[in-house]
């Protein structure tokens, strides 16, 4: 089984530095919440975002959001031949219950992660939606069992997405890492653990569209069989 990682996502809380910032504080009011409860945005947040190391690569949960949902959306999820991960830049692995079922509202969405994050998991009927836990990407790579990982990035080799997914139909439980940042590459800890990286254009291509290109080849090679 193919495992699709999401990875140094653009996904976290508010950081503890920017709590008392008054963009903050008013978004965290005006949904009846506290600030250290709610996903750092930069639609909200940019003032305050300014502040932090590497503030280009936070606070896009919208992002993270429209990678999950064509994700979750395809043939090969739903037919249980793919595992969906994301790794936060917080070092937060979130798991996708099989066959689970994403808001497409971003604002329901948004909520849904708050409470995952503040919880733990997200449960209905008896059945585990979602769960999140504390691991590094190597931690992860380990739990999954993945068997070889493969990265998609502009640093990498030029190959092509049919090629990729040639390679991937033809071993047992590959991972297969996309980045859930809206700037720059992995950083160092994730790149450091993923065994070969491609490119697969020249031009920076949104997570949602790498995804969507890739899986589809992927899916030619394994459910077409």
């Amino acid at each position: 089984m193919l495992t699709l990682i999401i990875a140094d996502a653009a996904l976290e809380t508010v950081p503890k530095e920017l709590r008392k910032h008054p963009s903050v504080k008013r978004s965290a009011a005006a949904r009846e919440k506290r600030p250290e409860e709610i996903l750092l945005d930069r639609s909200y947040h940019h003032a305050a975002m300014l502040r932090l190391e590497e503030h280009y690569r936070r606070g896009r949960p919208d992002m993270v959001h429209i990678a999950l949902l064509e994700a979750a959306s395809t043939p090969l999820f739903l037919e249980k031949q793919l595992r969906i991960c994301v790794h936060t830049i917080g070092g937060k692995a979130i798991f996708l219950g099989e066959g689970v079922r994403l808001p497409r509202s971003y604002l329901r969405f948004i909520g849904l992660m708050e409470q995952l994050l503040k919880e733990g998991e997200v449960v209905s009927d008896g059945q585990r939606l979602l769960e999140v836990t504390d691991l590094n990407f190597k931690e992860l790579l380990s739990k999954i069992g993945a068997s070889v990982t493969i990265g998609l990035s502009r640093t990498g080799k030029l190959s092509s997405f049919e090629a990729i997914a040639d390679y991937l139909a033809s071993i047992d439980d590959p991972a297969l890492v996309i980045g859930g940042f809206p700037r720059g590459h992995f950083t160092e800890a994730t790149a450091a653990h993923i065994d070969r990286t491609y490119s697969v254009s020249s031009l920076a291509m949104e997570a949602h569209v790498v995804i969507a290109r890739a899986l589809y080849e992927y899916e030619k090679r394994v459910l077409e069989k």
